[in-house]
């Protein structure tokens, strides 16, 4: 017991006099150094639980920064940390939750050139990530590296919990091989999700970390736990171990794989500044200016765009002229993005320009008196 301060034993006590955990599960938590990829809304409990439990050594990933919308399912953020970043800001919280841990925050965006060296550390990485290319990347690295990897991802009122590559055993190829094509899922910030939700997830995130850790239970190797908030609904599928680690010889760009090319990267995105479209707008230009947002968000602010909801699209092609220059723009130029691609592959548009930045750019650059919604 000489290892652990008076103090140190007083708030783990309820884990000291748990059967089966005790001290020494107590002082392999200490000893671990876990990476959590991702400070948002699974991140926000796992980040905490982790900190309250003991875990010596947290790694925070995250690049982004703290918006308004993130406060309804990221409880780890006040209305304060509007525009501070993530990983900075999930430090200071985490610390001062358990001041006997260490916390790191790594502000830089997580990619092939750098996943290796920032997961090395690790002694199990926690994927609270919410996108494709990233939870590839991860999981690949995590291959690489022979690091437990435990995953959660969110969709409206679903939630899914799994460990890969737990003592060598099955990884996140070996249930999605491929990824799904570009646009057939929406993010949350296109399909919206239950804001307790995260937190669900998360917490059963945290669970599989600490059983891990702790080498208690039976963490959730080659099992898929889907969690329906609903109706409370929980199953737990097995899938097989189809060595598609074998196949994992090195890191990727990612976002190729999965047929996403960064907005300032892509080409063949016709695309206009806020600046410009400012411009086009004092002069009276002849163009369409057309809002994919949702009825509420285009209540909340909006810069005189036609409202036409990227699930209304499909069904109101009619509307878009294409005898002009048609300007689409979304929140942050994601989903308006999203629907140019498709409206020109399925379509054959020629005259579509995607606002970059979307209204978040417009309220920086030109009205910053307006919500970025």
């Amino acid at each position: 017991m000489s290892n652990f301060s008076k103090r140190e034993l007083e708030r783990y006590s309820r884990h000291l006099i748990l059967p089966g955990f005790g001290l020494e599960a107590q002082q392999k938590l200490r000893d671990a150094s876990v990476c959590v990829v991702g400070a948002g809304g699974l991140g926000s409990p796992v980040l905490q639980y982790l900190a309250a439990a003991g875990a010596g050594r947290i790694t925070i990933v995250d690049f982004d920064t703290v918006s308004e919308s993130n406060l309804q399912r990221q409880v780890l953020f006040s209305t304060h940390d509007v525009g501070k970043n993530k990983a900075n800001v999930a430090k200071v919280k985490i610390l001062a939750l358990n001041p006997d841990i260490t916390a790191i925050a790594v502000t830089k965006k997580l990619d092939s050139s750098n996943a290796l060296q920032i997961l090395d550390e690790a002694h199990i990485v926690i994927d609270c990530t919410d996108n494709f290319p990233t939870r590839y990347l991860v999981n690949d690295a995590c291959v690489l590296l022979n690091k437990p990897l435990v995953y959660g991802s969110i969709f409206r009122y679903e939630g899914q919990v799994a460990v890969f590559n737990y003592k060598n055993g099955p990884n996140y190829r070996d249930l999605y091989a491929a990824p799904p094509a570009p646009g057939t899922v929406p993010s949350c910030e296109e399909g919206g999700v239950l804001g307790v939700l995260p937190g669900i997830i998360g917490c059963l995130q945290a669970n599989e970390a600490i059983k891990i850790i702790a080498e208690i239970g039976e963490p959730l190797s080659g099992k898929l736990l889907l969690f329906d908030s609903l109706t409370l609904e929980t199953n737990v599928v097995e899938f097989p171990d189809r060595k598609q680690r074998d196949s994992i010889k090195n890191l990727i760009d990612y976002e190729e794989f999965c047929g996403v090319a960064p907005l300032n990267n892509d080409k063949d995105m016709q695309e206009i500044t806020v600046a410009e479209l400012k411009a086009l707008k004092d002069s009276n230009a002849d163009f369409q200016l057309i809002d994919v947002r949702e009825d509420y968000e285009y209540e909340i602010c909006n810069i005189g765009g036609e409202l036409i909801s990227i699930g209304d699209i499909p069904q109101q092609i009619e509307k878009i002229d294409r005898s002009k220059k048609v300007i689409l723009h979304c929140r942050s130029g994601s989903r308006s993005s999203n629907t140019i691609k498709w409206l020109e592959k399925n379509h054959n548009f020629t005259n579509l320009y995607n606002l970059k930045g979307g209204i978040t750019a417009w309220a920086d650059e030109i009205d910053p008196s307006m919500p970025k919604y």
